[in-house]
């Protein structure tokens, strides 16, 4: 049922008895829909521009309804809201079936766009992913406003990891993760996963699309000509997605593809791009094969120097997650089943940002890099050594016998303002969408003044100086020496923190 006002304004009522308000007037087209705006521009109405079979209805009116619930409802669901465009009512109208969808966020919208004035015109269009990925968009066109820093675009992979990783555990698979599929905003350090109409259930609902290239997994696309009743034909699924993840993440953190190297493997081009990603896939920075190498003699200046994995190797992205980039694209290229799960990816993630330092130079494109755990660190990006005193936390959590602690493989980096937060206080407190609003808050934080490194103590109780058998009262602040040993609380899963002091001078 439906009426028109004066203004153009469709009313109809969605299948779950809701009132759908749009403007007939189409704002968006994509592949397979038209995107109409709500007169309040809160929710966009999708319509289909085919019809949609009983099989399609069933998905959609699933993906709104308990797979939405089984997400949106459980504890932190709120945090979703700003992770993905997830579809809200299914609707009809004039013999179509659709959806409705919050808008995105504005910060997914570029604000400057492109050089030059904007010469492409892109200022106010949606930052699709590709233009954060590719070095060439990045150094040619992209005004630098619009960039972030290294820092920036690992929060980005971090939030995509856990939204895959969120999906996967309802048993969904998205079936198109790619860079067109995700919004992402550098300056913040936001991402959102979009067009989750084509959720895939294994067993009950097959993928509708193969992906997008560059992310189709190399089964995928050794099989795309079986037809789809062949059981050696691969379908998208969660082991298809953990590819596409691996892929997004070297994307975004190196600037290019992982598989697209200088290796020809036919004469023929559409042959030669079947083999390159799908049989005969190869790391570009694979360590036992080099003819996949990147040649960079024939590449634009505008990829330098990310073209050069000798310059930008992958092993700059730290000790957790380089492990994880040469599984996914030597063993995890040819056995599914040894690709990082995007649980894999979080947690590497997490300890990441941890090891993160800001560059001392303040002209450098990236601004933050990993440490290298050496004794004289610099900045892979721009060359400048790290210089004064450098405090590296080593964590060790409490176990059951009291007293006794364990490492954990966890180091947490030190520099001005760097706070200390619940989950760092407690192994059993996990940085998610769980979090309560309290242990959002930080609990204590680190300066450094005249030379000396000092730990301020804002929210921890417990903290407790073991090196000199003293508290460390809320207010106070304890510097950090060599050697020292700091018990953050006494609780099961609580820390120790031991200082080991860099001197880069």
């Amino acid at each position: 049922m439906s009426s028109r006002s004066s203004k153009n304004v469709v009313r109809i009522t969605a299948h779950d008895g809701t009132p759908v308000e749009f403007i007939e007037e189409v704002k968006g087209a994509g592949g397979l829909k038209d995107c109409y705006f709500s007169p309040d521009r809160s929710y966009a109405v999708l319509f289909f521009r085919d019809p949609v079979d009983a099989n399609g209805r069933d998905r959609l009116k699933s993906i709104v309804g308990r797979y939405r619930d089984g997400i949106f409802s459980q504890t932190g669901g709120d945090y979703w809201n700003n992770v993905y465009c997830w579809p809200q009512r299914t609707v009809e109208w004039n013999g179509k079936f659709g959806i409705t969808t919050p808008l995105y966020a504005k910060h997914f919208f570029f604000e400057h766009g492109s050089k030059n004035n904007d010469m492409l015109k892109i200022a106010g269009r949606e930052k699709e992913g590709k233009w954060f990925a590719s070095a060439n968009n990045r150094n040619k066109f992209l005004d630098p406003r619009e960039l972030g820093n290294w820092a920036t675009h690992l929060r980005i992979c971090l939030l995509i990891a856990r939204a895959v990783r969120r999906m996967h555990m309802a048993g969904l698979a998205h079936s198109d993760l790619s860079y067109k599929n995700v919004l992402v905003d550098p300056v913040g350090g936001n991402a959102c996963i979009i067009d989750i109409d084509g959720l895939v259930v294994p067993g009950r609902f097959p993928p509708d699309v193969v992906g997008t290239p560059d992310f189709i997994a190399p089964e995928v696309v050794a099989t795309a000509k079986l037809a789809k009743t062949d059981p050696a034909r691969k379908l998208p699924s969660i082991q298809t997605d953990c590819h596409a993840l691996a892929v997004l993440i070297y994307l975004y953190l190196l600037y290019r593809h992982p598989l697209r190297g200088g290796k020809v493997h036919d004469m023929d081009s559409t042959r030669d791009e079947e083999l390159a990603m799908g049989e005969r896939a190869l790391f570009i920075e694979d360590q036992n094969d080099k003819s996949n190498r990147i040649k960079v003699a024939n590449v634009r200046p505008s990829e330098m120097p990310w073209a050069d994995t000798n310059l930008r190797p992958y092993t700059l992205t730290g000790p957790y997650l380089a492990p994880l980039i040469l599984r996914a694209f030597s063993d995890g290229l040819r056995n599914p089943a040894q690709r990082p799960s995007a649980n894999d990816w979080e947690n590497a993630l997490i300890r990441t940002v941890d090891l993160l330092q800001p560059c001392a130079n303040p002209k450098c494109e990236q601004g933050w890099y990993v440490f290298d755990n050496s004794t004289k660190p610099r900045c892979p990006f721009c060359n400048t050594p790290y210089k004064g005193k450098l405090p590296v936390l080593n964590l060790y959590y409490s176990t059951h016998k009291r007293g006794q602690f364990r490492p954990e493989n966890h180091r947490l980096m030190i520099f001005t303002n760097q706070s200390l937060f619940p989950w760092h206080v407690n192994r059993n407190i996990a940085p998610n969408e769980k979090l309560t609003p309290d242990q959002r808050q930080r609990v204590g934080y680190f300066v450094l003044h005249n030379d000396r490194w000092f730990l301020v103590n804002e929210k921890m109780p417990e903290l407790f100086n073991a090196t000199t058998n003293s508290a460390v009262a809320i207010g106070d602040k304890v510097e950090l020496t060599e050697d020292l040993k700091l018990l953050l609380t006494r609780v099961e899963g609580g820390r120790l923190l031991h200082v080991q002091l860099v001197d880069a001078k």
